[in-house]
């Protein structure tokens, strides 16, 4: 079990390396959810990802020795990328066992930071040999994404700079992978603040940690925005850290998260990875749960695809009727398609694509089926152009 006294140990090696980050009040937020609601900004962090600050402290306590013989490491993403960086700012040589099917730009981010890239195995599982192996064979330091008690101190002085900025702060959201960052923020926390509430979050596809607190079989598997917090195995040293310490354990379904990390986006102008969004995403799926409480969400990292982002962003406008497709069917005849187009004119909607079918065997042969998808201003504005086509004739689908 690490303690306080071991995050602020932590805190003492990091300072002049980290500035803290940024810990803001967010007035739109806030009225959203209907607490008051602060945003930590891990992903300000120089590789946008608060895993600098365990892989940081991790380096900062190695010896003269194992400086020497050089550190490694296994991640896909943020991980390998603070080791990477702070390694190289040190002078410690630096090995990192990616997965073979970590995208591209992972991989050259990890190498730009210095780094040597060994790609093996389809899985966390077979990269993970390969780094023991790599290790044992070389002689290295392992760093550990999150079961290292110095890497769980480290993590835990983002809860003492939000303290600093809010010492009465009543909640703090975290998202849960592994465990390294809740165990650090819930030490720290709790030291600092006895009656503090500790809140980790999950995504529902990856409940790994909730398993293991309830003696349950471990579960794992699917598709998630959170690749960040997709772990199917938990720490044991985490595990025992957030059993004492973590008040709660919540999850969060996919659209939650989509939701999170477009608000964040829209609203705070700044860029969250899905693993990133997970605490906004639980205060957006249970407000009542954190009403008028003072509550600092956890905004872990921001390395998120572009292209993922974009289609984030255009599922969110969809669900708020910002983005509308429908089809409908109208005669075969020449300015079917014309009347059509003028409604939407007519209200101000900006078309965006159109499909005309006219050969469709499902359709009699004197009729041509149309889907078309346009923007609007709002969820009013989209119905007021699907009234409009019903008074027109028309009989349109929203799909």
């Amino acid at each position: 079990m690490i303690e306080l006294e071991d995050v602020r140990a932590a805190a003492l090696r990091l300072a002049p390396r980290l500035r803290p980050t940024p810990f803001l009040h967010s007035r739109v937020l806030s009225e959203l959810t209907g607490a008051h609601v602060m945003v930590k900004f891990e992903n300000h962090q120089f590789t946008a990802s608060f895993k600098e600050r365990g892989a940081l402290n991790k380096l900062l306590t190695l010896d003269a020795d194992q400086r020497a013989r050089g550190v490694s490491a296994m991640s896909a993403g943020n991980h390998a990328q603070g080791v990477a960086y702070h390694a190289r700012q040190l002078g410690i040589p630096a090995t990192i066992v990616m997965p073979a099917a970590t995208p591209s730009v992972k991989v050259e981010h990890t190498k730009a930071h210095g780094a040597t890239v060994i790609l093996a195995g389809e899985t966390l599982a077979e990269a993970n040999a390969e780094a023991e192996r790599v290790t044992r064979e070389r002689s290295l330091t392992f760093i550990h994404p999150f079961d290292d008690p110095e890497v769980m101190a480290g993590q835990g002085t983002v809860a003492l700079e939000m303290l600093d900025v809010c010492p009465d702060l009543e909640v703090i959201v975290c998202p849960i992978g592994g465990g390294g960052l809740i165990s650090g923020v819930a030490t720290a926390a709790k030291g600092v603040r006895p009656g503090i509430e500790v809140v980790g979050v999950q995504a529902a596809c990856y409940p790994s940690m909730l398993c293991e607190l309830r003696g349950e079989p471990l579960q794992g598997e699917g598709n998630t925005i959170a690749e960040g917090i997709a772990v199917k195995f938990p720490g044991k040293l985490t595990s025992e850290v957030v059993r004492a310490r973590v008040d709660a354990v919540l999850l969060v379904e996919e659209p939650q998260l989509e939701e999170a990390v477009a608000l964040y986006l829209f609203v705070e102008k700044t860029v969250a990875e899905g693993a990133g969004a997970a605490a906004l995403a639980a205060l957006l799926a249970r407000p009542t749960r954190f009403k008028n409480r003072k509550v600092g969400l956890i905004l872990s990292g921001g390395n998120i695809d572009p292209r993922l982002l974009a289609q984030v962003i255009t599922r969110q406008l969809i669900r708020d009727g910002r983005i509308v497709t429908l089809r409908l069917t109208l005669g075969d005849r020449p300015g079917g398609l014309a009347r059509v187009t003028g409604v939407l004119r007519d209200l101000g909607a900006n078309i965006m694509e159109i499909q005309h079918h006219r050969t469709l065997l499902a359709l009699p042969a004197k009729e041509a089926s149309i889907e078309i998808s346009f923007e609007a201003r709002d969820r009013e504005h989209g119905q007021s152009v699907v009234d409009a086509l019903r008074a027109a004739g028309f009989t349109p689908v929203v799909v």
